[in-house]
């Protein structure tokens, strides 16, 4: 098993121990009332843990607790990984961020964008410049997820089979294609859509590398950083440490079997953009990793100067979501946040009313999951639980105002 070993008193980390005390309690209510079944959460320092705590139940049904080693779906904070091994293959000149993705996806070589009329019959324009790589990177490409319900590209989507997941039938290469032939929401770079465009970015990591999906991530990202519990499916003898997945009903919450169990088998699509599970230390690898500037114990993963291009503001202009974002779903707030090359980063800590550092970059997943990384405190943060949606509770705000007035140096 995994240890998550507090080996520094938080005090000399400059947190008040008793403060840490407030997370547990506050979120010991969630579970006290049934809004959550369990959770666990970790805050370090420097790379060192400061904090680690949980409470309730991976699953309540079978009255088994969150234990160090339990297994959680982290659906969207795969996107981060998946970043951090596209621009690994950028240090190796596989691309350019400023290099056309039709070059490599041919749905994309001469998109087309929506005007007007209903999913059936779209009214469309060729787009005026190419979809680039650091579009795909920022969520500003113009595509979208059929789960948003907000335009009717969204509907075109889930037409052809893509909701929550994939459609039946479909490899990564079909997938792609599928979506990339639909309309692009909007001229690309000018706006900010949450999409699919890290799922289109794994099918490029596979044409770049020569490489499997899953391969790349074991070989390049998981097995250097120790990450041994990180994969696309959960196998039979891990069974018993994945937590159940639930759903809100009425303030209650309730589990999701059926959604819950297709963790259970290996992936027809590996996801790229969602399709990972972890633990809270393999996660916190990952975390402590971005933190060191792309290294971690001596092994360097990235140059530290592509972590501080990640994790700038790449919106158009330097404006945050606020002013670039369409209506679609975000894991994180819209003001005073910007986007990088993978994750959100915060830009004016006034405008998101929040002791958040600027420059403290992160994201989160549908299953209320979230980390975030400040260098400015070179403070790392993880939350972990099994609730969809993930804007049912504030709890990543909450958990923000817990960890930062625990600090008193």
């Amino acid at each position: 098993m995994t240890s998550l070993e507090i080996r520094v008193d938080p005090k000399f980390l400059g947190f008040d121990p008793a403060r840490l005390e407030r997370i547990s309690t506050h979120f010991n209510r969630y579970v006290s009332d049934r809004r959550l079944s369990g959770w666990m959460a970790t805050v370090a320092r420097g790379g060192e843990l400061a904090w680690v705590g949980s409470g309730g139940h991976r699953d309540r049904e079978k009255g088994l607790e969150v234990t160090d080693d339990t297994i959680w779906r982290i659906y969207s904070m795969t996107k981060p990984l998946t970043s951090l091994a596209v621009m690994m293959l950028y240090e190796e000149g596989k691309f350019d961020l400023n290099d056309d993705a039709g070059t490599w996806i041919e749905a994309l070589k001469e998109p087309r964008v929506y005007v007007s009329g209903p999913p059936s019959s779209p009214v469309t324009v060729p787009a005026n410049g190419p979809v680039r790589i650091h579009h795909l990177l920022s969520h500003t490409s113009g595509l979208t997820y059929g789960f948003n319900y907000i335009h009717p590209v969204d509907a075109i989507y889930r037409a052809k089979g893509y909701d929550f997941g994939f459609a039946k039938g479909a490899d990564l290469a079909q997938a792609v294609d599928d979506w990339c032939t639909s309309p692009l929401l909007f001229q690309p770079g000018s706006r900010w859509n949450y999409s699919v465009a890290t799922d289109v970015l794994g099918r490029l990591i596979e044409l770049w590398s020569g490489s499997a999906l899953d391969e790349f991530f074991r070989s390049r990202i998981l097995e250097p950083l120790g990450m041994h519990d990180t994969d696309w499916w959960c196998p039979p003898e891990k069974a018993d440490r994945l937590a159940m997945l639930y759903v809100p009903s009425h303030g209650d919450s309730l589990p999701y079997e059926d959604l819950a169990n297709t963790v259970l088998h290996f992936p027809r699509i590996l996801g790229a953009g969602g399709g990972l599970l972890s633990t809270a230390h393999d996660y916190n690898r990952f975390m402590t990793m971005l933190l060191g500037g792309g290294k971690l114990d001596g092994l360097r993963l990235v140059s530290s100067r592509t972590i501080e291009l990640m994790t700038e503001n790449h919106l158009t202009g330097g404006v945050d979501l606020g002013a670039l974002a369409t209506d679609s779903f975000s894991e994180v707030d819209y003001a005073g946040v910007g986007f990088g090359l993978g994750f959100s980063v915060v830009t004016d800590r006034l405008k998101n009313k929040s002791l958040v550092s600027e420059g403290t970059y992160g994201w989160g997943g549908a299953a209320s999951t979230a980390f975030w990384v400040d260098p400015v405190e070179d403070l790392t943060v993880s939350f972990f639980t099994q609730l969809l949606p993930s804007g049912t509770y504030p709890i990543r705000r909450d958990l923000q105002q817990l960890v930062y007035q625990s600090l008193i140096d």
